[in-house]
């Protein structure tokens, strides 16, 4: 059964338009309640938000909706996607709902949801949900009314979350680090973890006004941050996306490191840590998630390493799902999406940065230096546009080509081939030690594509 709403991140879209209007949005909640009573409970609700202008009216309309269901909300106001999910867990609610829509612009905005461990529900509930939101409203009487308040602290209570994952040995004094907030919800946060760590704080993106999310700042539009580290001749650079659950870094040199890398950093940190301490490598270290998209030179040095390396499909929750599926900690995407399941439930991109700069401080060395044995394979990736109808599955010719590229790159390289959820796109993306013979292979599949 395919869910009609809820997307592989919640529910997403234009602000105004269906489904992201507040009689909607007041339907879900009171839909969502009902789900939440079912067990005859009184359930409590955690919400927060990001900064965007459409947040204080979706905030109301899911007040309203959850109250009419008899359910009780805890409003936290702007503070990241994984701050929600880590007051759910800690205040002990049963739901946790963030109004974002991540690093889109501040014209869209969105509803997920986070279940009472802080993890992301799975697609039975979010079905469950759909079902009720087909049956008419049913108000609970006025004595039974939910009620809400405001946790004044909530930004607080992650902030000292958020530093008790740094080891309390390690200082990030003598560091002068540009924070880009995105002019989202980790606006106010950010800056704070780093200071109180000891660090010297130039921040950027960290002025809000409802309209300017994300825009030219931030994980989706790193250059800002690149020039920033120079001007202030930084010593790294740290910027999220809109919520706060990506992470870009950058180095004192203006390079900038994706996600891929930084996973590997992660894994390689957690393993030289392990074997300093003499301790044995447990079932959790014995290997690493990526996506479909992950970069092959990625996986080689993992696997060298002695981690095992599944790919899982483009998603953090698929991510998530994998490391849930196979009791592992290390997971993520190139985007930023970052998961290291012993510090938190979700991915986090204040968390994941300090992880990155524990391992920097503890070693002493460049961060650069940590990605010594990795050198990314150049990617090439094509979107080739499908006629009405077109099977390319059964195209003889684009599969013989497929098989052709694929033993011509044997272990130095690869092939994806995948349709867009989204558009009449054929995704074509090949990657290789060589980055003409990378774009010309890609080509090739593309003729093949286009001739039928």
């Amino acid at each position: 059964m395919s869910r009609r709403y809820f997307g592989t991140d919640g529910i997403r879209g234009t602000v105004g338009v269906s489904p992201i209007t507040p009689d909607f949005i007041m339907k879900l909640a009171h839909s969502v309640g009902r789900v939440l009573r079912r067990d005859g409970s009184r359930p409590t609700v955690l919400i927060g938000k990001d900064t965007r202008i459409s947040g204080y009216m979706l905030e109301s309309a899911l007040e309203s909706g959850f109250n009419s269901a008899g359910v009780d909300v805890v409003l936290l106001g702007p503070v990241p996607t994984p701050a929600v999910a880590y007051l759910t867990r800690a205040l002990r609610a049963d739901l946790g709902v963030v109004i974002s829509a991540s690093h889109n612009p501040f014209e869209d905005n969105g509803i997920k949801f986070f279940s009472a461990h802080g993890a992301k529900l799975p697609d039975g509930w979010e079905l469950e949900v759909e079902a009720m939101l087909d049956q008419p409203p049913a108000w609970v009487n006025s004595a039974a009314l939910g009620k809400a308040r405001r946790l004044d602290d909530a930004a607080g209570r992650y902030i000292e979350f958020c530093k008790s994952t740094f080891p309390n040995d390690l200082t990030l004094k003598g560091l002068r680090i540009v924070v880009d907030g995105a002019h989202g919800a980790a606006y106010q946060i950010a800056p704070t973890v780093f200071h109180e760590l000891g660090a010297e704080v130039v921040a950027i993106g960290c002025s809000p006004d409802g309209l300017n999310i994300n825009l030219n700042v931030g994980a989706t539009h790193p250059q800002a941050l690149v020039e920033a580290v120079k001007a202030h001749r930084a010593d790294f650079g740290v910027a999220l996306d809109g919520d706060a659950d990506r992470l870009q870094i950058v180095d004192r040199h203006g390079r900038l490191f994706n996600g891929d890398e930084l996973l590997y950093v992660m894994a390689s940190d957690r393993l030289r840590t392990s074997q300093a301490l003499g301790l044995p490598r447990g079932p959790e270290m014995a290997g690493v998630v990526g996506t479909l998209m992950t970069n092959m030179a990625v996986e080689l040095a993992l696997r060298d390493a002695g981690f095992e390396f599944v790919r899982a499909k483009v998603g953090d929750r698929y991510v998530l799902e994998e490391l849930e599926k196979r009791g592992w900690q290390l997971g993520g995407e190139g985007s930023g999406h970052l998961l290291a399941l012993d510090r938190h439930t979700t991915g986090d991109g204040l968390v994941s940065a300090l992880q990155i700069l524990k391992a920097v401080v503890r070693s002493g060395e460049e961060l650069a230096d940590l990605l010594s044995e990795v050198t990314l394979f150049p990617q090439t990736l094509l979107n080739v546009r499908l006629k009405p109808g077109q099977d390319w599955k059964n195209n003889e010719r684009l599969q013989s080509e497929i098989a052709a590229v694929e033993q011509e790159l044997g272990t130095n390289g690869r092939v994806l081939v995948r349709a867009s959820g989204t558009e009449p796109l054929l995704r074509l993306m090949v990657e290789a030690r060589d980055g003409n013979v990378a774009r010309q292979l890609a080509q090739r599949l593309a003729d093949a594509v286009v001739s039928v």
